[in-house]
């Protein structure tokens, strides 16, 4: 995929306003699929990159895509909380698969299944055709933040924002392993090594891990040296933990010069939104017009992103306290 970008010919730049989360490749190579925030579905022929459709119908940020095993479908994942299916020769929605009811981050195909993770924690395996339920993995952890399939096709494992990983047979949906990845943070990435034997794990921490496949519960914990930012959130104000757990990962303090995906918070309060040099905006959030403050922030975390700013390429994040979002709007004040 890499050459393909590579070729003088193929106009990505023609879309780089949108913000893609997810990319995905047909079995067959012949074309590429795009998850993007502004919750369309981009469909690409490959080798050539040329875009076929952009396909709308998701009310929210298309999380994740994936080619059924002959490339004729196209599922997406979404944090309207569907699931939908798209026919690729036609570039359209076929049906509606699943409406779990709270955002959907990651799914994943295999032979006569769909297993899926969500905000809520909900990780259920269903029939690609019907949408009849196979099992229910979830356990009490969420969000599901990444998954999984094993070169085999025998085993997936699930990521969560507590920073456990479980394992799981797709001949008998049974939990083959379950343990704690890393002392602290969110398991955002997970792969399987070619012989399956082992996962790789990234998250917050400024490092990424393997661990062998299997596990349980009182295991050591895998990673157990204190490493870059991260700290005990006990010896933290509410303030900081609320910035520390929404917001650090795509946001500096101050200007630091570091690339992340969102913009540094210097200077923030009477900020004009989508103002600062250099970060590149949606367009939505470029043509705004308003000056962050107390209220605007406070906004943006009671209704979420993706109410207060519709096509934003911000993820959703919904601080429901209103004492947690005083407390963090008083350490932004303080730190920016």
């Amino acid at each position: 995929m890499s050459s393909l970008f590579r070729k003088p010919n193929v106009k990505i730049d023609d879309h780089a306003q949108k913000k893609f989360a997810v990319l995905s490749v047909s079995p067959d190579g012949s074309h590429l699929a795009s998850a993007s925030w502004d919750g369309s579905v981009g469909l690409w022929s490959l080798p050539d990159g040329a875009l076929v459709a952009m396909m709308t119908g998701h009310g929210g940020v298309v999380n994740d895509v994936a080619f059924s095993s002959d490339g004729a479908l196209l599922y997406s994942a979404s944090a309207d909380g569907t699931i939908r299916v798209w026919r690729v020769s036609e570039a359209s929605e076929t049906r509606q698969l699943v409406q779990h009811g709270f955002g959907v981050n990651k799914l994943l195909l295999g032979s006569g299944w769909l297993a899926y993770g969500a905000v809520d924690g909900g990780t259920r395996v269903i029939d690609p055709d019907s949408g009849e339920e196979i099992a229910d993995l979830t356990l009490d952890r969420r969000p599901i933040l990444s998954m999984a399939t094993r070169p085999d096709g025998g085993e997936i494992a699930v990521g969560d924002g507590e920073g456990f990983v479980m394992t799981v047979s797709t001949e008998s949906w049974s939990i083959t392993g379950d343990y704690q990845a890393a002392g602290k943070g969110p398991v955002w990435a997970l792969a399987y090594s070619g012989d399956g034997e082992s996962l790789l794990a990234g998250g917050i921490d400024d490092a990424a891990y393997i661990w062998p496949a299997h596990n349980t519960l009182d295991a050591p914990i895998m990673a157990t040296e204190e490493r870059g930012f991260l700290r005990d959130p006990d010896a933290m104000s509410n303030g900081e933990r609320q910035f520390r757990r929404k917001c650090s990962i795509c946001h500096s303090l101050t200007d630091d010069g570091a690339r992340r995906a969102g913009p540094h918070l210097g200077g923030l309060f009477g900020r004009p939104a989508g103002s600062v040099e250099g970060y590149r905006y949606s367009e939505t959030v470029a043509g705004l017009g308003f000056d962050w403050n107390e209220t605007t922030v406070d906004q943006l975390f009671d209704l979420g992103p993706d109410h207060f700013i519709p096509g934003s390429k911000m993820p959703m994040q919904v601080i429901a306290k209103p004492e947690d979002r005083a407390d963090l709007i008083a350490f932004l004040k303080d730190n920016t």
